[in-house]
């Protein structure tokens, strides 16, 4: 069957591309901003890449065109194909039928740490032998790419809670029916979808009605939101965990670097890693547990994650010039931020900690995180906020109310060469959900350069 994907891109699509073409398919697909490392994996799989939507490219018809949730009405390929009559479908729906079928699916859903978490799982399974598959909304450092079918029924899917297509309004993960599913958090996010936490709570609950009643729910204990979405009906097993819960774990450094995973009143396992912050504690045991529900024991799991890499983009060690170590974070909630700086702060103790911040969500555009970002960034001990073309609020009263030194740049060359001219030990964090103009790279080209 001939798949053309539109929006193929995006790393669900293209991780989505990656799978039907793993299957068999021919597969081809278009996006408006062909950039790598998305279109590197797609042509090293043997998917044509085309710049554009040009309607001439769905002639001769493909047997299936895949629309992202990005595209919309108005766009020349979308109004081609219904002109014409073409059979169309929405990534979700396709993963649906053309992968997840036969699977026993092993969804992780939740505001924060999916990407992360679904990393850890999938790896946990690997370490333990049962060859899952997998698409995860990133690049896990343990397999190197988004995607893959897997060799045995379990499949491990990042679950996402944004709308699927313009056709279809209900959140993506309504579409896998998994057995097995992470709930790890919620909070209100996606402003231009979602009016308010209490609609994001209805597509949660949508989730959990497709549960099978010996499928299994496992969340962290005390998260009020999910807990109020559980009470809405629930028919399946649900298991909590807590710091010094049973199960749960200690933890054995402040940071998060060790802990002891704890079942009942017995250790179970220690996790030794490189990762920080309670966050990924938490999401470690989430990850844990879902494994165990598949089989793979407590201690086998902690094993595994003592191997962890990692996901790129998740305070991904970018590179070190004369003691300056630059980061790269996909944080994008006052939330993520906060917690990524703390784990941060404890484990750099009193060295400095400079946060780069570019608020280029859909839901930062709209404002409706900032009045909590200033003191999303406690922890760090200055500041710089870039200003990115298309931000309609200005972020000096964001400044202004900052508990650390902070400033507004709205120059990316500008922004560089002040950090540029900082020396060691510093910790430089740079979050945003997107490229930010490369400044990863501009930054480690300037120190060097500066540094000589």
């Amino acid at each position: 069957m001939h798949i053309h994907i539109l929006g193929i891109c995006g790393t669900f699509m293209g991780s989505l591309a990656l799978l039907a073409r793993a299957r068999g398919h021919r597969v081809t697909g278009s996006d408006q901003n062909v950039y790598p490392p998305m279109s590197d994996q797609l042509a090293a799989a043997g998917i044509e890449l085309i710049e554009g939507y040009d309607p001439a490219q769905l002639d001769p018809a493909p047997d299936l065109v895949v629309v992202g949730n990005a595209l919309s009405r108005g766009n020349p390929a979308v109004e081609y194909l219904l002109d014409q009559g073409l059979p169309y479908t929405s990534g979700a729906q396709m993963l649906a039928e053309i992968v997840l079928p036969g699977r026993w699916v092993l969804a992780v859903a939740g505001t924060h740490g999916k990407t992360t978490t679904s990393s850890m799982l999938a790896w946990i399974l690997e370490h333990a032998g049962l060859a899952p598959g997998y698409l995860i909304g990133g690049v896990p450092g343990n397999f190197g790419v988004s995607a893959r079918l897997g060799e045995t029924p379990f499949f491990v899917v990042e679950a996402d809670e944004y709308d699927t297509a313009f056709f279809d309004k209900r959140s993506k993960f309504v579409h896998y029916r998994p057995r097995t599913a992470i709930l790890n958090n919620l909070e209100f996010d996606h402003a231009d979808i979602f009016a308010d936490l209490g609609a994001i709570q209805t597509q949660f609950h949508h989730l959990i009605r497709t549960i099978p009643s010996q499928g299994r729910i496992i969340l962290p204990a005390g998260e009020a939101a999910l807990e109020a979405t559980l009470d809405k009906g629930c028919w399946s097993e649900v298991e909590r965990f807590a710091e010094g819960g049973a199960p749960g774990y200690r933890l054995e450094r402040a940071d998060g670097g060790a802990f002891t995973v704890l079942d009942g009143d017995r250790e179970a396992g220690r996790v030794e890693w490189d990762l920080t912050g309670r966050h990924n504690v938490n999401n470690a045991m989430a990850a844990l547990l879902a494994a165990r529900h598949v089989g793979v024991t407590l201690a086998d799991g902690a094993a595994a994650l003592c191997e962890f890499q990692g996901v790129k983009r998740r305070m991904e060690l970018r590179g070190e010039v004369a003691g300056v170590r630059v980061y790269d974070d996909f944080a994008h909630h006052p939330t993520a931020i906060a917690t990524t700086l703390e784990g941060l702060r404890r484990k750099v103790g009193k060295e400095r900690v400079l946060a780069v911040i570019e608020p280029r969500s859909n839901t930062m555009r709209l404002g409706r995180h900032r009045d909590a970002l200033a003191a999303s960034t406690a922890d760090a001990d200055r500041v710089i906020w870039y200003q990115p073309p298309g931000l309609d609020w200005s972020l000096e009263p964001v400044v202004a109310d900052s508990p650390v030194p902070a400033s507004v740049s709205r120059d990316l060359e500008e922004l560089v060469a002040t950090v540029a001219a900082e020396s060691g030990p510093l910790h430089v964090v740079v979050m945003s959900n997107g490229g930010f103009g490369g400044v990863h790279e501009k930054l480690l080209t300037a120190l060097r350069a500066s540094h000589r």
